[in-house]
C-alpha cells in the first residue's frame, strides 16, 4: 500500500497562494489516480481535484482557474498549487491515491491545514 504525507499547509490572507505537496512511498503514474479532497469545520470531506494516471486532470468547480495539480518528474510527489485562495477554502487537506488495478489498495494521506483569513 503507497503510503502519503501532504505538507505545505499554512495560514495565508485571501488572494494569497499556497502549494501543498504529497509525497508517495512509490511512483504512483502507473496504478493510481492521485485525489486532493477538504473538509471544512463541520462540513464533509468533499473532491477538490484529481490527476487521472494518464495524467487528466478534473477539478470541483469552486476552484477551477484557481488550483492546479502536478507531479515531479518521477512521479513520486503529487503538487496542489491553490492561488487567490478564498476564506472558504479554509480546511483539512488530504491527497488520496485511488487504486485502478485490483492487486494495488487505495490510500489516504494524514492531512495538513490550510486556513485562509484576514
Amino acid at each position: 500500500q503507497v503510503q502519503l504525507v501532504e505538507s505545505g499547509g499554512g495560514l495565508v490572507e485571501p488572494g494569497e497562494s499556497l502549494t501543498l505537496s504529497c509525497t508517495a512511498s512509490e511512483s504512483i503514474s502507473a496504478v493510481y489516480n492521485m485525489q486532493w479532497y477538504r473538509q471544512a469545520p463541520g462540513k464533509q470531506r468533499e473532491w477538490v481535484g484529481e490527476r487521472s494516471n494518464g495524467g487528466y486532470k478534473s477539478y470541483i468547480d469552486s476552484v477551477n482557474g484557481r488550483f492546479s495539480i502536478s507531479t515531479n518528474k518521477d512521479k513520486t510527489i503529487v503538487y496542489l498549487q491553490m492561488n487567490n485562495l478564498k476564506p472558504e477554502d479554509t480546511g483539512v487537506y488530504y491527497c488520496r491515491a485511488e487504486a485502478i488495478v485490483s492487486w494495488a489498495q487505495s490510500s489516504w494521506g494524514q492531512g495538513t491545514q490550510v486556513t485562509v483569513s484576514s
